[in-house]
């Protein structure tokens, strides 16, 4: 375990490198990497470059350019950095991503500017989660200059997919056997530690009819009259879901929005195809398998009986629950001790609404749970909205906190 002196000595030389952590992380919030388009390989480049001029080598994982271009990204890279310390101890694997949804409107800073401002640091991704690069190389880096024995072995995963769902980020390394720790720390806030997380289901549901010119309506079948139905249809379940509740805390019930719609060609014609995107999200209690079958036949009975209209769905994505596995009590227990040391205050463990690529370690039988810099709630960082910052405050402690867990598991 962690005494007061090493308490101390990671504490030290995280404070004393702290201008060090924070250029860093401005340097890598300042390269966009806006997803879609989804450009990222240069980023992880620049990352790399960092990384060599620590010392580190680094394994650059090329996902080929045609897989990714036909899953509608441009490039990715994904970074892999593996740090043995010697036999019988285990591997733990710290996962951030890289990719970013664009800044939008309505900043103040500017969202690639890496500001700092009142004790903050303002730009897409300081918050989510290339604030979590730094924190973990950076608690890395303090364990490896204490000097205490270690054991084992330490991987940073840096990925470049989380937007569009991890298949090709920490799913394409799973998949392609390029890693397989024993535990996995992925990145969440630094006030609370997540164990488990919900689903998501999205669909594209593409409805289509005829279209036709507007001064003869009749002419034709209107799709976007058919959508309007499907739309009903979605938003009418969303009082029964709310009455399907999960146990796990910090989870509450299953969602369903419609994210984006696109259809007709002109002011004057009737629509011919009108396509939906759809979001459900699952608490984990649920099973996708039902869902989608409950969500695809809602759909179809809107339309049913309309003349000319016939519908496609697709699915975009099934993202699975993350659900807490044997083993994750160690990870959860280490960092809630050395949490409470360095925040003062217990922290709390829950669940979360949201989705992420954590759940393919998870899927693999990997125990992980999402801890690092942030805040109490995704609102007061702006996560992914104009603005989006980070305390500096919460990025020094929780790479205390990450450093500190560390080292009760690889210490000799």
């Amino acid at each position: 375990m962690v005494t007061i002196q090493t308490s101390a000595q990671l504490s030290t030389w995280i404070d004393d490198h702290f201008d060090e952590e924070i250029s860093f992380l401005q340097t890598i919030v300042r390269i966009p990497t806006d997803t879609p388009p989804g450009n990222n390989a240069p980023h992880a480049e620049v990352v790399a470059g960092l990384m060599n001029a620590m010392g580190w080598e680094v394994e650059k994982h090329s996902v080929p350019t045609e897989t990714v271009q036909a899953y509608g990204m441009e490039s990715i890279t994904n970074l892999i950095v593996r740090r043995h310390y010697g036999a019988d101890g285990p591997t733990i694997a710290l996962n951030a991503h890289g990719d970013v949804v664009p800044p939008g409107d309505g900043w103040s800073k500017l969202p690639y500017g890496g500001e700092i401002d009142n004790g903050r640091i303002f730009g897409r991704a300081t918050a989510v989660s290339k604030g979590d690069f730094a924190t973990y190389i950076f608690a890395v880096r303090a364990l490896e200059a204490s000097g205490i024995p270690l054991k084992g072995t330490l991987e940073l995963h840096f990925t470049y997919d989380e937007e569009f769902g991890g298949l090709l980020g920490p799913g394409w390394l799973l998949e392609n056997k390029l890693t397989k720790p024993d535990y996995v720390i992925a990145p969440g806030f630094s006030y609370n530690i997540v164990t488990a997380h919900n689903a998501c289901l999205q669909f594209e549901v593409t409805v289509h009819g005829k279209a036709t010119h507007g001064s003869a309506p009749e002419t034709g079948h209107d799709a976007l009259q058919a959508a309007t139905a499907v739309l009903q249809a979605i938003y009418a379940e969303l009082p029964a879901l709310k009455k399907i509740t999960s146990a796990i805390p910090g989870i509450s019930h299953p969602t369903m929005i419609v994210g984006r719609i696109d259809g007709g060609t002109n002011t004057n014609v009737v629509p011919g195809k009108v396509v939906l995107k759809m979001d459900r999200r699952m608490i984990p209690e649920e099973d996708p398998t039902q869902v989608e079958s409950d969500v695809r036949a809602m759909i179809e009975a809107a339309i049913a009986g309309l003349p000319g209209i016939r519908v496609d769905i697709k699915r975009l994505l099934l993202a699975r629950a993350l659900r807490p596995l044997p083993g994750h009590e160690k990870l959860l227990d280490s960092l809630k001790k050395n949490a409470e040391t360095v925040f003062g205050e217990p922290i709390s463990t829950d669940g979360s609404a949201l989705y992420t690529d954590a759940r393919l370690y998870g899927e693999q039988g990997i125990p992980v749970v999402l801890y690092g810099a942030g805040p109490r709630t995704l609102g007061e960082s702006n996560a992914k909205q104009a603005d989006e910052n980070l305390s500096l405050d919460d990025l020094r402690k929780a790479t205390k906190v990450v450093s500190m867990t560390l080292l009760d598991f690889l210490r000799a």
